[in-house]
């Protein structure tokens, strides 16, 4: 049993990844949002993070119900580790980091320009990547220092980053369906299916290829693209109206 001291060392261990890149992409903010909204977002990132992994293992669960086989898994709906389950856990990823932003944000007076968005769900995207990272960390712990620290490399240029992107790219669309109000939902939905996608794509290649060198090969060649993507998506919010005041458009973001 880790002792007080050591507990909190593992949190902060699994949290570090997650900080440094939000420190990182709050500096693409040329009016940098309030540190502690920003903190409550992180932090409701975390407390939401649960929901999707009970409804992934209750997937996993209902996978052996033979009632629910029947009906479920020909579809391979339910099926573990099946192409239709990673598609399903990674919509339900985004969907739940997306319920953050509608719940914290969307209305809140400081949400007032464009780039807000990506920012704001980026950072409820790496609080939930933290609580993953630190139940990791204290699942690898009595495999020793090593092995610990490793897991948390591969995770800080891996899922970690991720989960940034993913919700970075969501927070795109949010940001632009402030410009066309008449395509509002179309934008988002479109914004969810795109991330899903990214996250689907990165999660059945480290399946497919577990273990092996190419897995790590594609999916930093994946991670590079998207992050230069998202790289030039900041570029072009920041050069949209910069000065323009959203207070009226955001009063009718929320779906």
């Amino acid at each position: 049993m880790p002792s007080l001291a050591h507990s909190a060392l593992l949190i902060l261990l699994g949290f570090l990844p997650s900080l440094i890149w939000l420190n990182f992409y709050f500096r693409e903010d040329c009016h940098p949002e309030p540190k502690s909204l920003l903190t409550k977002v992180f932090l409701m990132g975390i407390i939401t993070a649960p929901l999707a992994i009970l409804f992934q293992l209750l997937l996993i669960k209902c996978a052996g119900i033979s009632s629910l086989k029947s009906f479920c898994l020909p579809l391979g709906f339910l099926e573990p580790n099946s192409v239709e389950f990673f598609m399903w856990s990674a919509f339900v990823e985004e969907l739940v980091k997306f319920y953050v932003i509608s719940i914290m944000v969307l209305n809140n007076p400081e949400f007032d320009e464009p780039i807000d968005a990506m920012i704001y769900m980026m950072a409820a995207a790496l609080g939930f990547a933290a609580i993953e990272n630190t139940l990791i960390v204290f699942q690898t712990t009595p495999d020793g220092v090593a092995v610990t620290i490793n897991t948390l490399i591969l995770r800080f240029i891996g899922a970690t980053l991720l989960h940034a992107l993913s919700s970075g790219l969501l927070g795109y669309f949010l940001a632009i369906s402030w410009f066309f109000q008449n395509h509002r939902k179309k934008l988002i939905l479109t914004g969810i299916f795109l991330a899903t996608l990214f996250h689907f794509t990165f999660n059945i290649v480290i399946f497919a290829f577990e273990g092996q060198l190419t897995a790590l090969l594609y999916t930093t060649s994946l991670l590079l693209g998207m992050a230069f993507l998202i790289s030039i998506l900041f570029d072009r919010l920041k050069d949209r109206h910069p000065n323009l005041p959203f207070s009226a458009s955001r009063q009718n973001l929320s779906i």
